[in-house]
C-alpha cells in the first residue's frame, strides 16, 4: 500500500489470494476454504480496510446489512444481557461474512409495530431480518415476510412459527424440565415459579417443562405458587415478595430468566432469608450476572452468542441462494445445546 486508504487489491496482495476471492469473502460467498477466509479477514483487520457500502449497494442492489429486531417496552426495564449476548454473536457472524448489523427496537405493544419493521425493508435499509421474541412468534408478520420473500430467521420461536420460517434456539421445554428435576432431586416439594412475559412462547415452554417434572413426581401444579413477571429485575423483586408471603412458603423458586432470579435473591436477602438454607433460587440463560451475584446462581446455560452467530449464517445462506437463483434452503429449526449450571444458590432442602 502506497499511502491513502487501503483497497481491495491491497487486501488481496497481503492475504496472497485473487481479488475475486477477497470479494467472495467480503460478500459471504460460498466455495472459500476456512483457511483462506481467515487469511483474508486477518488482512482486512490489519489494513483496517473499510468496505464502501454505498458503492456496493449501487452495484449489487443490496445493503449488506442485517437487522436484529427486539422488543423494547418503554414501561419496563430491559433484560440485562439477553439481547446483548445475541448481538455479540450476530456481530461476529456479520464480520466474518461481510455484513453489517443494525439493531432495531420496536415497542411490542404499539399498534404500528409491524409497520415499523416492514419500513426497514421498504426503505431498503437491510437485506434480511433476525427476529427475537415476541416478534419471532408473530404469525401475521411472518406470513407477510414470506409473501415478500424476505430472508428471515426466528430466534427462540414457538412451534407454529417454525412452520413459516427457519430459526434457532434451545429446547426450552426440556431445559425447564431439567432445572426442575434438579431442584426436586435436592428434596424440594414446595416450589414457586416466576413466569416470563405473557405471549413469550419459549418462556411458556420452560413452564411446561416445570409441569412435566412435577407430574412425574406425582405433584400437582395447583399446589405450587406461580406469578407472572416480565423478565426484569424489578418484576423478580415484586413477584417474589408475593410468592413468599403467608404460611407454607416455597422452599425453592424457579425463575424463567436470570434477571428475575437476581430480583428474587434481593427480596430473599431483604426478608432475612439465608440462601440456599432457607430458600433455593434458580434462573435461566446463564448471563454474566449469574456468576457475580451472591450466592452465584444455579441456572440453565443458553449459548446466546452461538445462537446469534448461527442465525446470521442461516440468513446469509438464504441471501446467497437468492443471489444465485438457487432454490432457497428449506425451513428448518436448529436446537442449540443447553445445560444446567449448578452453583451455590440451590442446595438440598434443609432438615432444620
Amino acid at each position: 500500500m502506497r499511502g491513502g486508504k487501503p483497497t481491495i487489491d491491497d487486501v488481496a496482495a497481503l492475504s496472497g489470494v485473487a481479488r475475486a476471492t477477497v470479494s467472495r469473502v467480503l460478500n459471504g460467498g460460498p466455495n472459500v476454504r476456512d483457511e483462506v477466509r481467515k487469511r483474508v479477514l486477518e488482512a482486512v483487520e490489519k489494513l483496517q480496510y473499510k468496505v464502501n457500502m454505498q458503492a456496493r449497494f449501487l452495484a449489487g442492489g443490496r445493503s449488506q446489512v442485517l437487522a436484529l429486531i427486539y422488543a423494547s417496552d418503554l414501561d419496563s426495564q430491559p433484560n440485562s444481557f439477553y439481547h446483548a449476548g445475541l448481538e455479540l454473536g450476530a456481530l461476529r457472524g456479520c464480520a466474518e461474512r461481510g455484513f453489517q448489523l443494525l439493531m432495531h427496537t420496536v415497542n411490542q405493544h404499539s399498534l404500528s409495530k409491524q409497520k415499523s419493521i416492514l419500513e426497514l425493508l421498504d426503505s431498503r435499509r437491510c437485506d434480511g431480518l433476525l427476529l427475537t421474541p415476541p416478534f419471532s412468534d408473530d404469525l401475521d408478520l411472518l406470513r407477510e415476510l414470506q409473501a415478500r420473500k424476505t430472508p428471515v430467521v426466528c430466534i427462540a420461536a414457538g412451534r407454529e412459527a417454525r412452520a413459516l420460517a427457519s430459526g434457532i434456539g434451545v429446547d426450552d421445554e426440556v431445559a425447564g424440565y431439567e432445572i426442575t428435576r434438579h431442584v426436586l432431586n435436592l428434596g424440594h416439594r414446595r416450589l414457586g415459579f416466576i413466569k416470563g412475559l405473557e405471549g413469550h412462547l419459549s418462556a411458556e415452554e420452560r413452564y411446561a417443562g416445570f409441569r412435566r417434572a412435577l407430574h412425574e413426581q406425582g405433584l400437582d401444579e395447583k399446589d405450587m405458587r406461580t406469578a407472572r413477571g416480565n423478565f426484569s429485575f424489578r418484576s423478580g423483586v415484586e413477584t417474589t415478595a408475593r410468592l413468599l408471603a403467608g404460611p407454607e412458603r416455597p422452599t425453592a423458586l424457579i425463575c424463567a430468566n436470570d434477571d428475575m432470579a437476581v430480583g428474587a435473591l434481593f427480596t430473599a436477602h431483604k426478608l432475612g432469608l439465608e440462601i440456599p438454607r432457607d430458600l433455593s433460587v434458580t434462573g435461566f440463560d446463564d448471563t454474566p450476572v449469574s456468576e457475580i451475584i451472591w450466592p452465584p446462581l444455579t441456572t440453565v446455560h443458553q449459548p446466546l452468542k452461538l445462537i446469534g452467530a448461527r442465525a446470521v449464517e442461516m440468513i446469509v445462506d438464504q441471501i446467497n441462494a437468492a443471489k444465485t437463483s438457487a432454490k432457497p434452503p428449506a425451513h428448518h429449526y436448529e436446537l442449540a445445546p443447553h445445560r444446567v449450571v449448578m452453583r451455590e444458590s440451590a442446595d438440598e432442602l434443609s432438615k432444620g
